[in-house]
């Protein structure tokens, strides 16, 4: 099984935020898992998806299951 790897860029194009928010969120540690090799960030599909499906939710008054997006 391969596993596929997605940039700052990449990932930050996926979800159409900026490359500065996923920074700040690795700062004070949300958003999915990484992984720092030789000074680059890099984020494992499966994290990715891991952290999507956490943060479903059937009502805006659901809470998810681990630590969710907030404004910082």
């Amino acid at each position: 099984m391969e596993i596929v790897h997605f940039n700052q860029r990449q990932l930050a194009a996926r979800w159409n935020i900026s490359e500065a928010t996923l920074e700040r969120w690795r700062s004070v540690g949300i958003g999915p898992r990484f992984l720092k090799l030789c000074g680059r960030v890099l984020y494992r599909q499966v994290d990715i998806e891991e952290f999507e499906e956490s943060c479903l939710a059937t009502s805006t008054s659901t809470k998810a299951r681990s630590k969710r997006l907030t404004t910082v």
